[in-house]
C-alpha cells in the first residue's frame, strides 16, 4: 500500500478543546485494599536455608508466592532450589533500586483505590482485587497481572524510561524506545485497570473485520477514560502529546484513509495488525503517527455513538456488538 503522510501536527492544538467530562462523585465509595510488598520479603530470603525461607514466604504471602515462583519466575518444584538463588543474585541491584524508588507507594495506592471506586460505581457486580501486591520479576516478564484476589505490579517494568537496563542493547532488543518510554510509575494504574476491563470483557474480536476490531478497542478506551477520568489522555492512550494532537488534527484524513483504502471490512490479519498493534508509528500514515492508531479511531466512533444514547450504562456499551455501534454511530469527522 502506498505510504501516505497525514500527520501535519498543529502544536497550538490542545486537548482541552474537547468536550469536558462529567465525572461522578465516588468519594463515598469505601475501598479496602491491602498492600503487600512481596519483593522486599523475596529478596530478603535466606538462600542458605531456602526450603524453610520459602515456606515462611508462602505463609506470609499465601497464593502469590506460588504464582510468582511458577507463573512469573517459571520455576518448577524440582528447579526452584537452583533458580531462586540465581534470580536473586542476578536481580539484586535492580531490586535494591526498585525498593528505594518505591519506598513510599501511598500515592500509587491511592490512584489504584480511586480507579477501583470508579470500577465499583460503573460495574458494581465486579469483585475487585482485595490486595495490591508489588513484586520484581524477570525483565521479560509481566508488569501487571491479576491474580484471583490481587492486582500485582512488576516493578521491574516501571523503573523510569531512562533506567540503564532499558537503554542497554539487551533491553532495547526486548523493549524499543517506543515501549520503554512508558515504563514510568504513571502507567501502573492504567495497566492495572486495563487488565480489569479485559477480565470483565475479554476481547474476542480477533479475525473480525477491521472496523469491528477498531470499535472493540474503542469501547475499552472509552471505559478506561471513565474509570480514570483525571489521568492525562497521553497516559491512557500511550501516545505522546505530539502524536495525540496529530490524531485530532488529522482525524478527518485518518478516517478517509481507512474508507478510501477499503480497509474497514478487511479481515486479513497481515493488514489489520498494522492498525491495531503497538509500534513506533503506523507506517502508512507517516512517522509522526502513533502505533495502534485503531484505538484512536475506535474511541471516536464509540464517543459519537455514546453521544446519541440516553443514560446508557458502560455495561450496556460493552455488551453492544461492535458492528451495531459502527452502523448506528454514523461517524464522519469534519
Amino acid at each position: 500500500m502506498k505510504r501516505i503522510v497525514l500527520f501535519i501536527v498543529i502544536l497550538s492544538f490542545t486537548l482541552g478543546c474537547h468536550k469536558a467530562k462529567k465525572t461522578p462523585d465516588v468519594s463515598g465509595i469505601k475501598i479496602s485494599l491491602e498492600v503487600e510488598r512481596f519483593e522486599k520479603d523475596f529478596f530478603a530470603l535466606d538462600t542458605t536455608r531456602l526450603n524453610s525461607s520459602l515456606d515462611a514466604l508462602s505463609k506470609k504471602h499465601p497464593g502469590f508466592t506460588q504464582d510468582f515462583l511458577f507463573n512469573i519466575l517459571g520455576t518448577s518444584s524440582d528447579s526452584a532450589m537452583q533458580q531462586v538463588p540465581s534470580f536473586i543474585h542476578s536481580y539484586q541491584n535492580l531490586a535494591s533500586a526498585a525498593i528505594e524508588k518505591y519506598k513510599d507507594i501511598s500515592s500509587i495506592t491511592e490512584q489504584v483505590k480511586q480507579g477501583f471506586r470508579f470500577v465499583h460505581y460503573y460495574f458494581p457486580e465486579y469483585k475487585l482485587p482485595a490486595k495490591l501486591v508489588t513484586f520484581i520479576g524477570p525483565i521479560n516478564s509481566y508488569g501487571s497481572i491479576l491474580t484471583p484476589n490481587a492486582m500485582a505490579v512488576g516493578l521491574q517494568l516501571y523503573m523510569g524510561k531512562d533506567y540503564p537496563l532499558y537503554l542497554s542493547q539487551e533491553g532495547q532488543e526486548m523493549y524499543p524506545l517506543f515501549i520503554s518510554r512508558r515504563f514510568e510509575p504513571a502507567y501502573i494504574v492504567v495497566n492495572g485497570i486495563k487488565n480489569i476491563i479485559e477480565d470483565m470483557y475479554p476481547n474476542n474480536s480477533l479475525g473480525k473485520p477491521l472496523v469491528e476490531q477498531i470499535v472493540e478497542s474503542g469501547k475499552r478506551m472509552y471505559v478506561l477514560d471513565q474509570l480514570l477520568p483525571n489521568l492525562p489522555d497521553t497516559i491512557k492512550t500511550g501516545y505522546t502529546l505530539q502524536q495525540l494532537e496529530g490524531c485530532y488534527a488529522s482525524e478527518k484524513n485518518i478516517w478517509s484513509f481507512f474508507v478510501q483504502g477499503d480497509l474497514l471490512f478487511n479481515t486479513d490479519p497481515n493488514i489489520t495488525r498494522d492498525y491495531l498493534n503497538d509500534g513506533p508509528n503506523t507506517p502508512a500514515l507517516g512517522e509522526a503517527s502513533p502505533g495502534n492508531i485503531g484505538q484512536f479511531v475506535g474511541m471516536q466512533i464509540v464517543s459519537k455513538w455514546m453521544e446519541n444514547q440516553k443514560n446508557i450504562s458502560l455495561e450496556t456499551l460493552m455488551k453492544t456488538p461492535a458492528k451495531q455501534i459502527f452502523e448506528e454511530a454514523k461517524y464522519k469527522p469534519r
